[in-house]
């Protein structure tokens, strides 16, 4: 499908050719000329279709929206003095199209991408593949997830084991109701979403594992405070 991605071309691949896939961030209609941002959650890189390069690609350009999604080959070219963008990663480049397939057509999003207007939350929630598009929630499970990660090497480093403790288990008297899941198998039975994993966790230190960690999740049906998790 591609051999990049859109975050990684610098000069060092100028002249090389490209095929890159993902969104239609943006188009602009320039005397003649064409341009996209093409998006991925890797970066941003600018497309150019020019007539003279490529006429079929040029005339498919122009039905080009918002948030299609496209397949793009093409020549990267060094951009010229005083047209780099130095807010992008892939800002000294281009791509002069050669080639480009439309995947698939979008409709207007619902949310703004760019961040320019706030969605309201019901919004957010009903197009959350959407949400999770825009740069500020990709960022923020990066951290998440570069977080989690130094935890676990810190961790690992001093010989801990991250062990999962098992999500369906027999209901415990807790600080807050149960989540309760139907048993298949045993009619009128129930398992518990854990509200915490304390009873593995004593399992788990009586059997010899000392030095334990896991990312747990606990689900407990209460209303919102501001010393537990809904």
């Amino acid at each position: 499908m591609r051999t990049h991605n859109c975050g990684e071309l610098d000069v060092k691949h100028s002249g090389d050719k490209a095929m890159l896939c993902g969104w239609v961030h943006s188009r602009r209609d320039h005397g003649g000329m064409i341009f996209i941002d093409l998006r991925d959650r890797y970066g941003i890189t600018q497309v150019v279709f020019d007539p003279s390069s490529d006429k079929a690609s040029y005339d498919t350009a122009q039905k080009l929206r918002r948030e299609y999604v496209v397949q793009v080959s093409g020549k990267v070219r060094k951009r010229k003095k005083g047209m780099e963008n130095p807010k992008l990663g892939t800002g000294k480049i281009e791509v002069i199209a050669s080639a480009l397939n439309i995947i698939n057509r979008s409709e207007v999003p619902p949310i703004d991408i760019d961040n320019r207007t706030e969605s309201g939350e019901e919004i957010r929630l009903k197009y959350r593949y959407i949400d999770l598009r825009r740069p500020v929630m990709q960022q923020r499970l990066k951290i998440r997830h570069a977080v989690t990660q130094t935890a676990r090497e810190y961790l690992n480093k001093n010989d801990f084991i991250e062990i999962e403790t098992p999500m369906l288990v027999r209901a415990t008297p807790e600080g807050a109701r149960d989540y309760l899941v139907p048993s298949r198998v045993s009619t009128g039975k129930f398992y518990a979403l854990p509200q915490s994993p304390q009873l593995y966790k004593q399992i788990l230190m009586i059997a010899g594992f000392d030095r334990y960690y896991q990312i747990a999740r606990c689900l407990r049906d209460e209303d919102l405070r501001q010393d537990r998790q809904p």
